[in-house]
């Protein structure tokens, strides 16, 4: 639906996950002041007909057949002003956890992956520098656990976690049409680090204690050797 205002860009992401027919239409609000606009179609920046009009509507029919046809179909109206809406159409996109994965020595790492649409196959992998080692719980079933909590959703496991296990994974679903593929980063910390703090406090703590203890024991020693004086003094 659109406004009518000018300059007005309007943006929707459209997901397609198999190959379908798609219909995409733009219809212009009645309270607009944009009266009878010329309207254009466009594939990226290829003009294309619209395939359907009715008072203050245009539509396109798409068949999407392969990943080509996954492109950004605008519809531009010109009038008085200029506005336009862009309908983004791609696979779907993978939803999944975006800061670092922080965890410790010994514990258990947990990533999950959840798309719009299943895909017809889930795959892990994790960077080894410029290459990707694909993950197989099969071959190291100590180490990585892999379950389909549902069509569209997949999840990691990894056990008894190392400080080498650190750095970055990926989730990908495969789609009739594409790819989409989601970033993990894990971080995996010494058990010693979340006591750094307590320790830093409890020696601040001795340090404290000491030196109060041998200020006390030193001015003891000072006053008796004070006192040993005075009576000296009264005694001549």
């Amino acid at each position: 639906l659109i406004i009518g205002v000018s300059g007005t860009a309007l943006q929707k992401n459209v997901s397609v996950g198999s190959p379908a027919k798609v219909e995409l239409t733009c219809k212009l609000d009645e309270n607009s002041n944009l009266k009878n606009p010329q309207v254009t179609w466009k594939k990226g920046s290829e003009t294309i007909s619209h395939t359907s009009k009715t008072k203050n509507s245009w539509t396109i029919q798409l068949t999407i057949s392969d990943a080509s046809h996954l492109a950004s179909y605008s519809c531009i109206l010109k009038g008085e002003v200029e506005v336009s809406a862009t309908f983004h159409l791609q696979v779907p996109k993978i939803e999944g956890k975006e800061k670092p994965i922080i965890t410790y020595e010994g514990d258990l790492a947990v990533m999950v992956c959840k798309t719009e649409y299943a895909p017809m196959n889930w795959t892990w992998s994790m960077s080894n520098g410029t290459e990707l080692v694909a993950i197989n719980p099969s071959s190291d079933a100590n180490k990585f656990r892999i379950k389909r909590q549902s069509a569209n959703v997949n999840r990691l496991e990894i056990l008894k976690l190392t400080k080498e296990d650190s750095g970055v994974y990926w989730c990908e679903a495969v789609f009739r049409l594409g790819n989409s593929k989601r970033r993990f980063e894990l971080k995996v910390l010494s058990i010693f680090v979340p006591l750094k703090p307590f320790i830093a406090v409890v020696a601040e703590v001795v340090i404290l204690v000491t030196t109060i203890t041998l200020y006390e024991v030193y001015s003891k020693n000072k006053g008796e050797e004070g006192e040993r004086e005075f009576d000296q003094i009264e005694q001549l």
